[in-house]
């Protein structure tokens, strides 16, 4: 059953790096009596933590976060715990991130410049059992479909990575070495060694400053 404004507290979970925002995304939702902010977390690996630890009734997830991604948190989240939702708050606004996104299982996206209003309708209606995607995202998806788009379905190198291969190019973009990726991702090191030679594989390229080209290329990491 849809939670409701009726009843008791809301749970939440706020996942975003920047401490900042975090801070001003507590700030802003504590001064609502039907909010509890229950939990925050800095990276993907937290925000899974933390709903496995809190069971909120709604996270709201960036995307781009250190560690592992909010994408791939939004998959180990879904997979373990169907029942929470999950709000996507990001600075992305192109079809490719929102297409991947949805797929994943998040269940609303809105972007990073909303209002207060608009952001307290995103979770109204997610926790509603509805989707809510921001108005200029909206116009964006439904522009590329009349345009004959296929969102995700490209021949590029990129669309051939499976969403495990991606978490560990952006890791290892970001200098962590394999015992230090499979901690991080709860799998083994002789794992991650074979992905790391499928992305090679995969990307056609041969050493990790070219991964790494690539992964600041897509917006994995920061140049």
């Amino acid at each position: 059953m849809s939670k409701t404004f009726t009843s008791k507290k809301i749970k939440i979970v706020i996942a975003e790096d920047h401490t900042i925002l975090r801070e001003g995304l507590k700030a802003l939702l504590s001064s609502n009596p039907d909010f509890e902010i229950v939990g925050e977390a800095k990276d993907g690996t937290e925000a899974i933590r933390s709903v496995n630890n809190l069971r909120p009734d709604i996270i709201l997830m960036d995307l781009s976060m250190p560690k592992m991604s909010g994408m791939s948190a939004i998959v180990e989240i879904k997979k373990r715990y169907p029942e929470t939702k999950i709000l996507v708050l990001t600075i992305h606004d192109i079809e490719e991130y929102v297409l991947e996104t949805l797929r994943a299982g998040a269940d609303g996206y809105v972007l990073k410049d909303a209002n207060h209003e608009e952001l307290l309708l995103a979770i109204k209606t997610v926790l509603a059992g509805k989707s809510y995607l921001s108005p200029d995202i909206s116009k964006k998806v439904i522009h590329g479909y009349l345009e004959g788009k296929k969102g995700l379905k490209t021949d590029s190198s990129w669309d051939t990575l499976t969403q495990r291969e991606r978490e560990v190019l952006k890791l290892i973009a970001e200098g962590n070495k394999n015992k230090e990726i499979a901690d991080i991702l709860f799998i083994s090191a002789k794992t991650v060694e074979k992905h790391r030679a499928n992305l090679m594989k995969k990307l056609d390229v041969h050493n990790v400053q070219s991964l790494t080209a690539f992964a600041i290329e897509r917006g994995l990491i920061s140049g």
